[in-house]
C-alpha cells in the first residue's frame, strides 16, 4: 500500500508475473489477473476487511504496515 501513490484508496496483488490493483473492496480496478486470482483475492479481502483498513490508516500516518494472513 502507497497511501500517495494516486487515489483511490488500493493494494497491489501479483499471480504469476502478473499484477492487479485491487480497491480495498476488493474491486479489480486494474490490470490483468486471471478470473481465478481475482476470486482469491476477493476473498482475501472479505476474511480481513478490518485489518486492510487499518493498514490503510497506518499508511496514511507514514507508520509501518502490519502483516496480514494470506490465504491457505
Amino acid at each position: 500500500m502507497y497511501y500517495d501513490e494516486h487515489p483511490p484508496p488500493h493494494f497491489h496483488a501479483m499471480y504469476e508475473g502478473m499484477s492487479g490493483v485491487f480497491l480495498l473492496n476488493g474491486d479489480l480496478a486494474k490490470g490483468s489477473l486471471p478470473p481465478r486470482a481475482v476470486k482469491l483475492v476477493k476473498e482475501w479481502v472479505l476474511l480481513h476487511q478490518d485489518e486492510i483498513s487499518e493498514n490503510w490508516e497506518l499508511a496514511c500516518n507514514d507508520m509501518p504496515l502490519n502483516w496480514i494472513k494470506p490465504l491457505r
